[in-house]
């Protein structure tokens, strides 16, 4: 049976994406991949066609190495679109994710607004990965159908799917987000609404401890990569990973848990405070724990 099959068959023909930055993009990439009709939303024109050339450089990527062929990528990109229309952009779809910024007043008017629009058996997600889903829930008529679908960078080829269960989710709806994780190519894990969920309290939690060391000047941020990816198979080091999140979104992330979970375990590094200040934000800004071209 083929992911597209699947897809139509759990009822998921249309899904909008709200946030086209690289997480927003990511994901509408990997629905329209499936073969779902996917519109990627964004608040500025500049802001879409930088998603969209995203997902076209990725595609690229992908036939040259001989993972797609030529029609898969045609395929992929005739089911997607632009919409700077919120309204419009998630009308008729059975699937919303939202991937705006880690910013709770932007979050809550976006459900509040797609909340009025959608059918009422209408799927809405938010990607965060750390703000509570039975809070943002509240946002939302019908909460039962509200859900935290986190992704992780670069979506297209990082496996995981972490679901996140609320309050008020329906198992209904826990049990079709993991089918179509499986339709999606992705291993889902479930985990119940709980600060910083499974993966970032765990990921944030070595990332804040190899900041201290390069803060106490035990190693450089190459060697503690290095025992990180050598020592314990880590794929990328903890200060490699952080340039890639942003260093602004660790921040956020650090303080939030430290005031929801544990203000000493979550203590913001006096290094990372600095370079956030200084702008020094990681890979998108050029400078973090590392130098980037």
């Amino acid at each position: 049976m083929s992911t597209t099959t699947t897809c139509q068959e759990l009822g998921l023909r249309r899904a909008a994406v709200l946030g086209a930055g690289t997480m927003g993009a990511g994901i509408a990439q990997v629905l329209s991949q499936a073969g779902v009709t996917t519109r990627l939303f964004d608040i500025n024109q500049p802001a879409i066609d930088a998603g969209l050339a995203r997902i076209t450089q990725m595609l690229e990527k992908g036939v040259a190495r001989g993972k797609l062929s030529v029609q898969q990528q045609s395929d992929c990109l005739a089911k997607l679109s632009g919409e700077l229309i919120l309204e419009e952009a998630v009308a008729d779809c059975q699937l919303v994710i939202e991937a705006a910024p880690e910013k709770v007043s932007i979050k809550v008017d976006l459900f509040e607004r797609i909340a009025a629009v959608v059918d009422v058996d209408c799927v809405i997600a938010s990607n965060t990965s750390s703000l509570s889903i039975s809070d943002l829930a509240n946002a939302c008529s019908a909460p039962e159908r509200f859900i935290g679908l986190h992704f992780f960078n670069p979506p297209p080829l990082i496996k995981l799917l972490e679901i996140v269960q609320g309050e008020l989710t329906s198992e209904q709806v826990v049990a079709k987000c993991r089918e179509l994780g499986s339709a999606w190519g992705k291993q889902a894990i479930v985990v119940k609404d709980s600060p910083g969920f499974a993966s970032s309290r765990l990921g944030l939690a070595i990332g804040l401890e190899a900041m201290r060391m390069v803060d106490e000047g035990v190693a450089s941020p190459e060697d503690i990569d290095a025992a990180m990816k050598l020592g314990y198979g880590f794929p990328m080091g903890p200060l490699e990973l952080t340039d890639l999140i942003g260093l602004d979104v660790r921040l956020d992330i650090a303080k939030y848990l430290a005031t929801t979970l544990d203000s000493e375990r979550f203590a913001v590094p006096s290094g990372l405070a600095k370079r956030v200040a200084e702008g020094h934000l990681g890979k998108k800004s050029g400078q973090g724990y590392y130098t980037w071209d």
